[in-house]
């Protein structure tokens, strides 16, 4: 070997023997999964022809439901004849620009979760945590800085979503964490409250607790006292979602070596100082996969606002679907999937950074 050789970097073993043994090595190692490759191969192409068809060569993308009637496939034209109340329910048109802006600020929340290098990015992170839903509130609501109120009974569409979503993950997670370490305490009257808030709220679907807060709560209130109905939604979204989060992080506490408790303990720190510094975040970083798939189950179930009178993504376009102007079976199809395309990119969004937060923190892996 000379010596130019030796520092020749080493080709990988798939482009030594090129597309077809990968093909062999991958896809037909042997004669079972060789023909279940096969009939995957057979249903893809059964399948992905005619969809595409439908979606978008045969589609109708202007007229009206005749057209959509006659074109035979999706029917884009009313998606695009309601796309300002898909996205923006029935926000007044001339005041959507501060949903845009609040929109804007929640992504640049989310990509600042992707730049490697930003300095103090843990404080970024926690003022965003603050201050996004104060922004959030000040520029949707209204009422403050000259802004005209827009009640919330006009919220709607995909701004719905977003906004029950959101709030959702991050009144749940500090209402998860506090749960988990109560019911861990020695204290006796905080275990017994932590357990039974979480086996409460754990033991009834989300849309009794929902129908509860928007029917029979104002029923206990004082007479006079009056609390917004979008707002009783997410109290009980972030209440339903924080205990099944509790028990989502009690697994990673006891995940947690008792040695890790006892060097803290020894090292003089106190039991606050121990947990925020040392404890959680190993038992965080490592009930990820459980969190997220907390937050896509939040995302989904933002379609039972729709049971107290709030017209979320879905809600919207059912109302839209139900019209007399476009009563046509490709119209509801086309309703639905564009609906079912809207939170597939919120939950397929959230599992990429999940998988991208793992790889990053090196969970699951061995050393």
């Amino acid at each position: 070997m000379t010596e130019t050789s030796r520092h020749l970097p080493l080709r990988t073993p798939g482009s030594v023997l090129g597309p077809a043994a990968w093909i062999r090595r991958n896809l037909f190692p042997d004669w079972r999964q060789g023909l279940l490759t096969l009939l995957v191969l057979w249903l893809l192409i059964r399948t992905i022809p005619p969809l595409i068809d439908w979606l978008f060569i045969d589609a109708a993308w202007t007229g009206d439901r005749d057209d959509c009637v006659a074109a035979g496939g999706a029917c884009w034209a009313f998606v695009g004849a309601r796309w300002g109340q898909f996205i923006y329910g029935f926000y007044p048109p001339e005041h959507r620009w501060r949903v845009d802006l609040s929109m804007l600020a929640l992504l640049a929340s989310i990509a600042v979760l992707f730049l490697p290098r930003v300095p103090n990015k843990g404080w970024i992170i926690t003022g965003s945590f603050i201050a996004l839903p104060v922004v959030t509130v000040v520029l949707l609501h209204g009422g403050m800085l000259g802004l005209e109120v827009v009640p919330t009974d006009r919220w709607g569409g995909f701004m719905l979503t977003l906004v029950v979503a959101v709030a959702g993950m991050l009144g749940a997670l500090p209402i998860g964490i506090l749960m988990a370490l109560g019911r861990r305490s020695r204290m006796p009257a905080i275990r017994i409250f932590c357990v039974t808030f979480i086996e409460l709220f754990r033991a009834v679907p989300l849309i009794t607790i929902l129908f509860m807060a928007s029917v029979m709560l104002p029923l206990f209130m004082p007479q006079g006292f009056t609390m917004d109905k979008l707002l009783r939604a997410l109290i009980g979204v972030a209440l339903f979602n924080g205990a099944l989060m509790a028990e989502v992080i009690r697994g990673g506490l006891q995940a947690i070596p008792r040695g890790q408790f006892e060097a803290a303990t020894a090292s003089g720190m106190g039991y606050w100082k121990m947990m925020t510094f040392i404890i959680l975040p190993q038992a965080l970083r490592t009930v990820i996969p459980g969190l997220v798939n907390t937050y896509v189950a939040i995302i989904k179930d933002t379609t039972l606002v729709l049971i107290i009178g709030l017209f979320d993504l879905l809600g919207i376009v059912q109302a839209g679907i139900s019209s007399s102007n476009w009563l046509a079976p490709s119209v509801t199809t086309t309703g639905y999937v564009f609906a079912g395309f809207g939170f597939w990119v919120l939950c397929f969004g959230l599992s990429r950074y999940s998988m991208h937060l793992e790889r990053k923190l090196n969970t699951g892996q061995k050393k």
